[in-house]
């Protein structure tokens, strides 16, 4: 199998097919492309010439090599045409049966030095391998939509294959430009073995009525810099071919957080299938449109709302970085902020915080200084909650403790003036327990921000069964005055980002702990292939071991779902005070804390 792999058969021309064969055409390869329907072939060319003619406007690529590009891309309607090719790439309908029978079509075709590759992302490749008369020549070669643009590529090896095999196209993967991955034969791989739980963690979170389809893809969108949310990613995946990988995920895993959501069953069914039928949980222009239009389920921007309570005045108990960062939020929108701590020494520290970032934002040039001078001189740091008394919004900011909050929520009843509004930042605790420490839990609500408070745009507004219509209504309208995008959820733990996030990392560190993949290639692949702006190691180590190993334990005990137990190699890391970052030493270690 000591071969360079210069000439490739890509059977099936679908839209991943044919984005393979545009890789490999324009880095020099001769390509195959097999496709039993003359119509995807024509679609096949018309597609190449396209986007290579797109690539010569925009100066990456000349109208030499354009022309070259093409000419090396060849179509036939026979499995025969693959006889001389030295790799070939099957990217059929994803089922058992269509792939091993081109498997075995191929077996008579090709030279027994032939590499033959899968690009499933849900089925075994092993079985698939074990069908061939060479097995050890079958591996597979997940390619990641859209192909061209993707740089990811999981090499997927079985018991049975040569590591020749996957020397070679891992070389070739590297001279695609493209980042190769070695990964195991399981359901999902890496890359979708991750995102397909938590995908199905959102379509359940829908399902139940907890938030609206807008509000679940903006707040992962905005909470975690992701670049679609879950369900509009879904609806691109195709709602029918996540229902295949989540299939075979819970086949193998018989965890709960991989049986399909039984809404996937019904759109899919239903024909429903995401954009390339025109709807799926969003509705499109048209069938393959991109252009999502309006729904019975779209929210009317003019509907008719509670009128929201006047705030003029907003109070931040807390003197951390959150805390700090709230009270800048509020002071930049035009609020009179009083910021208080246990002393006056922690609430001027705090204060000393917000002009230190005040004036990185005019030496970027992002403010005046007359502005900044202003913004500061809106905040005044004390020492007493009792500053409150005259504030029409009290947001707390304090440790993430129940405890500590519900005593901070029984001075604010004292403190505050009737109708303020009394908001928790809580990011895992229950908001109606803070609110029962109160003599009027009709005005609690949680305003969970996030994580650079000045920077991150989104709010979670967190709804009691016991908060009224104007307090919700009152949180909505100053979100939108500070310039942040509210979200709204029940009171149950995790809310929305937390409840989705934070599984998916405990199932990246469950994947270690069975010596799947390496750290590096887990977040290669989530940052290559699933798009995420930090792998899942690095993002652990970046919020906390001890935080994260606290918000899995709230999830576990809240749903009380198996697969939701914190992995033990995070109860281990955290117990021998690993907890990332901070302490110098997490999932990885670092030159200084």
């Amino acid at each position: 199998m000591d071969t360079p792999l210069s000439t490739v058969a890509v059977v099936g021309l679908g839209t991943m097919g044919t984005g393979i064969a545009e890789v490999l055409a324009r880095a020099g390869r001769e390509v195959i492309g097999i496709d039993i329907s003359e119509e995807a072939a024509r679609l096949a060319v018309a597609s190449l010439e396209t986007s290579t003619a797109r690539a010569v406007e925009r100066g990456r690529i000349t109208d030499e090599e354009r022309r070259d590009a093409l000419a090396r891309f060849r179509t036939f309607s026979d499995l025969q045409a693959a006889a001389d090719a030295d790799l070939v790439i099957e990217v059929v309908h994803e089922s058992y049966e269509a792939k091993q029978q081109v498997i075995r079509a191929l077996d008579a075709v090709v030279r027994p030095t032939t590499v033959l590759a899968t690009g499933t992302n849900a089925l075994s490749v092993t079985r698939l391998a074990a069908d061939s008369a060479h097995p050890e020549r079958v591996l597979g070669m997940h390619f990641f939509n859209p192909a061209p643009a993707m740089k990811l590529v999981e090499i997927v090896s079985s018991v049975l294959t040569a590591p020749q095999a996957v020397e070679a196209v891992t070389a070739l993967a590297r001279d695609l430009g493209k980042e190769p991955v070695a990964v195991g034969d399981r359901p999902g791989f890496v890359a979708d073995g991750l995102l397909f739980g938590y995908l199905n963690q959102a379509a359940s979170m829908y399902e139940a009525k907890y938030a609206s389809r807008e509000d679940i893809d903006a707040a992962m969108r905005l909470g975690c810099g992701l670049p679609m949310g879950p369900l509009a990613l879904l609806d691109l995946i195709g709602i029918d071919t996540a229902r295949t990988v989540l299939d075979a995920m819970y086949a193998e895993s018989h965890d709960r957080l991989h049986a399909p959501a039984p809404i996937l069953k019904q759109l899919s069914e239903a024909g429903l299938s995401g954009r390339k039928s025109g709807r799926g949980f969003y509705t499109y222009e048209a069938p393959g449109s991109q252009t999502v239009v309006r729904d019975a389920l779209t929210p009317l921007e003019s509907a008719t709302a509670t009128p929201g309570r006047p705030v003029r005045s907003v109070g931040v108990a807390g003197s951390g970085t959150m805390a700090s960062g709230i009270a800048e939020v509020f002071a930049k929108a035009g609020y009179d902020v009083v910021l208080a701590a246990r002393s006056q020494e922690k609430a001027d520290k705090a204060k000393a915080r917000i002009a230190k970032s005040l004036a990185r934002s005019v030496d970027k040039g992002r403010m005046t200084a007359e502005a900044r001078d202003e913004t500061l001189g809106r905040v005044t740091p004390t020492g007493s909650l009792d500053a409150f008394s005259d504030v029409d919004l009290a947001v707390e900011a304090v440790a993430e403790d129940l405890e500590i909050k519900q005593e901070l929520f029984a001075t604010l009843d004292k403190v505050c003036k009737p109708g303020a509004v009394l908001a928790t930042t809580t990011s895992s605790l229950p908001v109606v327990a803070c609110a029962r420490a109160t003599s009027r839990p009709q005005d609690v609500i949680g305003m969970h921000f996030f994580n650079p408070a000045p920077a991150m745009k989104l709010v979670e507004v967190v709804r009691t069964v016991l908060t009224s219509d104007a307090v919700h209504s009152t949180v909505r309208e100053v979100c939108v005055k500070i310039r942040k995008h509210p979200v709204d959820c029940g009171d149950r733990a995790g809310f929305i980002v937390n409840a989705l996030l934070f599984p998916y990392l405990n199932n990246a560190v469950k994947m270690v702990e069975q010596h799947y993949a390496t750290l590096n290639d887990i977040d290669a692949a989530m940052k290559l292939g699933g798009g995420y702006p930090m792998g899942p190691f690095e993002l652990l180590d970046v919020v906390g071991l001890d935080v994260s190993l606290a918000i899995q334990k709230v999830l576990h005990g809240e749903f009380r779902d198996p697969g939701l137990a914190p992995a033990p190699l995070l109860e281990h890391l955290v117990a021998a005070g690993c907890l990332g970052r901070k302490t110098g030493r997490g999932f990885r270690e670092y030159a200084g804390r």
